[in-house]
């Protein structure tokens, strides 16, 4: 064989020793290394892997924690895992695992472990780790209507996944969806008040409900009256104040200009002539105050009654004028005796 040829079959050969012992050696390579999963929801890591061309793999597995002088563990025995985990890899070179139902007790750090033929072993490190989150809702407790007020759904990582968050207004979902864990209500209404909580698309976690309390100030106060429409002396009359406000205002009533009780209810149970007039109520609180407009009672005698207190005078005024006439009599006589003479 010449020198010519020998050198390219020389070449030849190398390559194909290289290509069956040593190309590209030992990999694995993760999609992502950290993961950051809601609670209750399905994790997928991506993997795949590589090994010396000419060998085949043994056992593939997932495992967590590597301890030093400790031989990892299959998570798909332990029981912890077992339900949950699903292997979607091969032999080949796929090594992507699910793990569902995730819970705070999964933020562990993973990894992909496979043996070959030759016993060779190989762990992928770093590994994948895990982090599990839930959901709160940030918003201040309370709010005067009209302002601009901002809630927040937050987590204790970022989600790897884009989220488009849903959100609930006691516990009915609001017809909006973001991208964005923010909602901002510019001018905040007594409408909006309520139990709010957020969720993200495609999972059931919804985070614990938060109270948004909208304060606003008193309502013009109405007043209604309670009784017959025509009030007679002796009757019981009750006068309601009502006002929708937030908090719930302070009533006072009034007689014209004079303050004459508070509460809500001003009941008056035998009601005379004297109780006659105008009647209204202030309703506030700290953020205003409103009067309502007046109401008129006006108390009627009762038929005949004018009459019989008309008799009833007059005849204690004669019977005092009478008396007081006996007594100078018996006066006069003490003063001026009355000697009776013998006539003969």
């Amino acid at each position: 064989m010449s020198v010519r040829m020998a050198a390219p079959l020389t070449l030849v050969l190398l390559l194909m020793i290289h290509r069956v012992y040593g190309q590209s050696g030992y990999s694995v390579s993760y999609g992502s290394s950290h993961i950051c999963a809601l609670k209750g929801s399905t994790v997928t890591m991506s993997c795949t892997y590589r090994y010396p061309y000419g060998s085949y793999v043994m056992m593939a597995f997932w495992t967590k924690d590597l301890i030093e002088g400790e031989e990892p563990t299959d998570l798909s025995v332990d029981p912890e895992y077992s339900q949950r985990l699903q292997y979607l890899g091969d032999k080949q070179q796929n090594c992507t695992v699910r793990l569902s139902h995730v819970t705070e007790k999964d933020e562990h750090e993973y990894y992909f472990k496979f043996i070959t033929y030759t016993d060779s072993k190989w762990v992928g490190k770093p590994g994948v780790r895990l982090s599990v989150t839930d959901l709160q809702l940030e918003s201040p407790e309370r709010v005067t209507e009209g302002v601009s007020v901002r809630l927040t759904c937050k987590s204790s990582c970022n989600l790897t996944d884009t989220p488009t968050f849903i959100w609930y207004r006691n516990s009915q979902p609001l017809t909006e969806r973001d991208f964005q864990n923010d909602r901002v209500y510019s001018l905040i209404s007594r409408g909006d008040a309520g139990y709010y909580s957020c969720g993200v698309q495609g999972h059931d976690y919804i985070s614990p409900a938060v109270y948004l309390d909208v304060r606003y100030a008193p309502d013009t106060p109405v007043i209604s009256v309670s009784g017959s429409a025509v009030i007679m002396e002796g009757d019981s009359v009750t006068l309601t104040c009502s006002s929708d406000s937030n908090p719930p205002a302070e009533i006072s009533w009034y007689k014209g200009t004079q303050h004459i009780g508070f509460r809500s209810i001003f009941s008056i149970s035998k009601i005379s002539f004297n109780d006659s007039g105008e009647y209204k109520c202030r309703a506030r609180n700290e953020h205003g105050d409103e009067y309502s407009d007046p109401v008129t009672l006006d108390v009627q005698f009762q038929q005949g009654s004018g009459r019989k207190r008309t008799v009833i005078t007059v005849v204690s005024g004669v019977f005092i004028i009478m008396l007081l006439f006996v007594i100078r009599l018996k006066w006069m006589n003490r003063i001026f005796p009355v000697n009776d003479y013998e006539v003969k």
